[in-house]
């Protein structure tokens, strides 16, 4: 599965998932931006995917796939759309080669030639067989991703399995590790990787007492789709902070018509995209808790530029830039930054809010406040309310906060925000007026 491809996959998923099967298959295919074979083609490789990663289809065969992965997703616990991470993106012959090669290994530790001969004889007749240069870029790929380590200081190195994790552990210690994991899964991000990791801890539980961890003693359910498919890029995108380099993709806006386009290899046919070929430096990665999204903060020609990840494709590292250069245009962002509820970067305007407490009982309107307020201060409090007041970059990202208190919160100033507040109120009230 080719990386263009992925990127189609998760385009394909997240619009499968959010219009919860409202499109037929000629609208779905012009939103996505490809064609309506394509359309059908994408559908035959998810269900290849899902019954190679879940060992089984939807439950009728007949039922469209959207409908199955809807309703299988809003069923379980576990959140479906990780089909695509657990299908790990590799090409049939690279799955059957990294297969073989940790099968040989299960048992004792062996040389790049001797890894070499097993492949050779193992692998299924109808793939082609590898090379030494391609076992030793496998074996190269599991070390740095620390599923194998070399021993022995002289060559020819020998490789064997990193199983310490679940060997030298009881069964009691598994048992807590994987329920942490689970927590830390289910409650925090990003969540990908802790997900994979209980999926192998699990299968590590359950071939010693299935039955006794056949029960999950947590249940979380997943309310953001889109948090789990964006970090698909997420990592690569860290790795490229780490080392200071520019990256490329093809970006589409949250207003584009079209969110995905496929990679034009024949200039005979090359067409024009609704997406936008963008060159940049990541400087920062930030979460948006509130409505489940990732931004990308970077440093491009026309200076700080931001970037919804769900809009990311085709990505790729480009050059690297100067370590010092990179470390100024850092602190240029956090000084942007200074003040911003999320990712603002507009000019400081200090808000005053008045929050009325509740009756009787705990407040828990001040502890809210004074948990979700940041860096904001209570300035005044008596037994009715208290007066919260915070310095932003514009009252754009804040203005959500503060409507959600609903009639316990009142905008003092500035004088601009508390004119759309009443406005915005009035909208909605008007909208339960008896008819």
């Amino acid at each position: 599965m080719a990386k263009e491809s992925f990127d189609k996959e998760i385009q394909f998923l997240r619009l499968l998932v959010l219009t919860s099967g409202a499109y037929n298959r000629q609208q779905f295919a012009k939103r996505l931006g490809i064609s309506v074979n394509t359309f059908d083609k994408t559908i035959r490789r998810l269900k290849e995917i899902v019954q190679a990663t879940y060992q089984q289809l939807p439950e009728e065969q007949g039922k469209e796939f959207s409908e199955g992965l809807r309703y299988n997703y809003y069923d379980s616990a576990d959140p479906m759309l990780l089909l695509l991470f657990r299908a790990k993106s590799l090409k049939e012959s690279e799955s059957e080669r990294l297969s073989l090669l940790l099968g040989a290994l299960g048992t004792q530790s062996l040389t790049a030639l001797e890894l070499l001969d097993c492949c050779t004889n193992a692998m299924a007749a109808h793939l082609p067989l590898p090379d030494e240069k391609t076992i030793r870029k496998d074996l190269k790929y599991l070390e740095e991703v620390g599923v194998i380590r070399k021993i022995g200081g002289a060559r020819p190195y020998r490789y064997a399995i990193r199983g310490e994790l679940v060997q030298e552990l009881t069964e009691d210690e598994l048992l807590d590790l994987y329920d942490f994991v689970d927590v830390m899964a289910g409650t925090q991000i990003p969540s990908v990787q802790g997900y994979l990791l209980r999926d192998g801890l699990k299968k590590q539980l359950m071939r010693s007492h299935a039955e006794k961890h056949a029960v999950e003693p947590f249940l979380y359910k997943y309310h953001y789709h889109s948090r789990i498919l964006d970090e698909a890029h997420l990592f690569s995108i860290l790795d490229a902070i780490r080392k200071h380099r520019k990256v490329r993709f093809l970006y589409f806006s949250p207003k584009a018509e079209k969110s995905y386009a496929s990679q034009n290899t024949n200039p005979l046919f090359e067409r024009k995209t609704q997406g936008k070929l963008e060159q940049t430096l990541p400087l920062k990665v930030v979460y948006d808790h509130q409505y489940g999204r990732w931004y990308l903060l970077s440093y491009g020609r026309e200076g700080i530029r931001k970037y919804r990840m769900e809009g990311i494709t085709q990505f790729e590292e480009a050059e690297e830039a100067d370590p010092v250069w990179f470390a100024e245009r850092q602190q240029e962002l956090l000084e942007k930054l200074r003040y911003s509820w999320l990712i603002d970067t507009g000019a400081p305007v200090t808000v005053r809010a008045k929050f009325y407490n509740p009756g009787d009982g705990p407040n828990f309107i001040k502890e809210r406040v004074l948990l979700q307020g940041q860096w904001g201060q209570i300035v005044d409090e008596d037994d009715e309310a208290f007066i919260y007041e915070i310095t932003v970059n514009g009252t754009t990202e804040i203005k959500p906060w503060l409507r959600s208190f609903g009639s316990s919160c009142e905008v003092l100033e500035p004088i601009r925000l508390r004119r759309e507040m009443i406005a915005e109120w009035k909208e909605i009230r008007a909208y339960y007026e008896s008819v």
